[in-house]
């Protein structure tokens, strides 16, 4: 080798090898650069599937992307964080460093959103349901732009820092071109003159210097906080978790499972929320809940063929309610003939008990008075027509879990009267449901006309199915006359189809009191003056 190869003197040649060394141990350093992403929550694929599905599903949600990408740029981005961290069930972020600059300021706003003391309550309802995290992000719309206006001065220092790495790399693709260039024009011996040697130290050099500039603003874009995230941020957890719990409260009280809310397409769960939210009762959702709650408990309590509450001993031959003292009679081979003695005339000393036993199983008929009166609220702004239409909904439940049909009457003035059936043998149609709850018609009361109604609809019921033993159950405010030969009418169809009447009295004491209409009409009558009370027809429950 010639003694000028390797100088750096005018017409000196370098190596190629070691300006290759060089530019390499930089270029390969460069390669190391971890994979930036966009998205801070990390995801699969069927997660983003989830979210795509969802996205088409939903137009608010294309709504709110559109309007928040008019003024910031990848909103779309973290929009979809947004849905993640509430759809998954274990949420993870990606550490700052593994994010494309540009999308830093998404994560410091999904990392507010995790942090917040409520999420975990939120996350309790919209884990696993594509639906319900719609609805968080939606609810967190306002909060979101919120946090974006606030992070306008980070995110221009993030951009800064996205430039400052497009300069890297655009450095480091500089490196590779010079030492291209440099091979280019080597000699047969490796030997690169000195302006292409040259060309290659100074792209290095300026490739260091972008790195170290790239470094220095990723550090400053790190460290940056965005003031009144986190407490934007906690109000949007906050008000997002509360709308959750409220729908899903409000799904619960009307009866409707999670597993068919999954099963409901988007658009339609979305309506069916609205109308929940928007319907006459839907500020009474509590105490349809309620009702329901107490409902299930007395069927809880109740067990087939039992004998009720304990009262004292009687005589009898009911093996299965001998006391333990007369058994013991059997363990002693003298007494064994006794025993059976005994046994035989009936005359074995037993638990005596009383207690009320279901009997109905035709129709359950519920009759609901929805006159001008009934309208009338009481404790807490409960109207008469809502705790009536409660304990309606509640005995439709009881007669779904009894397999027997349940057929709601609204009734008020002698011509204003709709049926609504509820066959035992087809699922419940939760839209007529609805229509049921939310029908008032207004008017005076007739008594003749739906407990007429009720009465053809048991006798076409045993003309059909030869079933019996019916159940009506009567929810009104007002007494009226009906006239002699309706009643002995009346007194006949009882007689023949063994139906079963209840009365309710609703803050109007005088309605059920003895010697009134309804008293002379009802086999079981009470009266309910606080309609907070859901206990006041737990009997009513327990017998039908």
């Amino acid at each position: 080798m010639d003694e000028g190869r390797g100088e750096d003197a005018a017409g000196a040649v370098s190596p190629l090898g070691a300006l290759a060394d060089l530019a390499g141990s930089w270029l390969a350093r460069s390669a190391a650069t971890p994979e930036r992403h966009t998205g801070a929550v990390v995801a699969d694929r069927f997660d983003r599937v989830a979210w795509h599905d969802t996205y088409e599903q939903a137009p608010a949600l294309r709504e709110l992307a559109a309007e928040l990408g008019e003024h910031h740029p990848h909103a779309d981005d973290l929009l979809t964080d947004a849905f993640l961290a509430a759809y998954k069930a274990a949420p993870r972020l990606r550490e700052p460093t593994g994010m494309v600059p540009s999308r830093l300021v998404n994560h410091r706003i999904v990392t507010a959103l995790l942090e917040s003391p409520d999420f975990a309550e939120l996350h309790r309802e919209t884990v696993g349901d594509p639906y319900a995290a719609a609805m968080a992000v939606l609810a967190q719309g306002t909060a979101l732009r919120r946090m974006l206006d606030d992070s306008r001065p980070a995110r221009e220092l993030d951009d800064r820092t996205a430039l400052a790495a497009r300069d890297a790399e655009d450095a480091a693709d500089a490196v590779a071109e010079a030492l291209r260039q440099a091979a280019d024009g080597a000699d047969e011996e490796g030997g690169v003159p000195g302006p292409a040697a040259d060309a290659v130290r100074q792209a290095v050099e300026d490739a260091r210097d972008a790195a170290r500039r790239a470094a220095a603003d990723a550090a400053r874009s790190l460290a940056v906080a965005v003031p009144g995230v986190r407490a934007a941020a906690r109000g949007a957890v906050a008000k997002s978790a509360a709308a959750a719990r409220g729908e899903a409260a409000l799904m619960r009280a009307w009866g409707v499972g999670s597993g068919e809310l999954e099963r409901m397409p988007f658009d339609e769960r979305a309506r069916l929320a609205e109308r929940l939210r928007a319907g006459r009762l839907a500020e009474w959702a509590e105490l349809i809940g309620r009702f329901r709650q107490m409902a299930a408990g007395e069927r809880a309590r109740k067990v087939e063929n039992a004998t009720g509450e304990l009262i004292g001993v009687t005589l009898g031959d009911d093996l299965s309610r001998v006391i333990p003292s007369e058994l013991a009679n059997l363990g002693l081979p003298e007494l064994r003939a006794v025993f059976a003695a005994r046994y035989a005339a009936g005359e074995l000393m037993l638990y005596d008990s009383q207690g009320e036993q279901a009997t109905g199983r035709g129709a359950v008929i519920a009759c609901v008075d929805t006159s001008h009166s009934m309208y009338e609220a009481g404790p807490g702004g409960i109207t008469r027509e809502a705790w009536a239409k409660a304990c309606a909904l509640a005995l439709l439940d009881q007669a779904r879990h009894a397999g027997r049909d349940f057929v709601g009457i609204v009734f008020s003035a002698a011509d204003k009267l709709r049926v609504f059936r509820f066959p035992a043998d087809a699922p419940t149609d939760l839209t007529r449901t609805l229509d049921f709850a939310e029908t008032f018609l207004g008017g005076g009361t007739s008594y003749q006309r739906p407990l007429s109604a009720a009465g053809e609809l048991l006798e076409a019921e045993f003309n059909d199915a030869a079933r019996t033993r019916g159940d009506i159950v009567m929810l009104t405010d007002d007494d009226c006359g009906v006239t002699e030969a309706w009643m002995r009418d009346w007194n006949d169809a009882k007689r023949r189809l063994g139906f079963r009447v209840f009365g309710v009295g609703i803050g109007a004491p005088r309605v059920a009191a003895a010697g009134s209409v309804l008293a002379a009409l009802c086999d079981n009558l009470r009266s309910v003056e606080d309609f907070t009370d859901v206990h006041a027809a737990a009997d009513l429950f327990r017998v039908i």
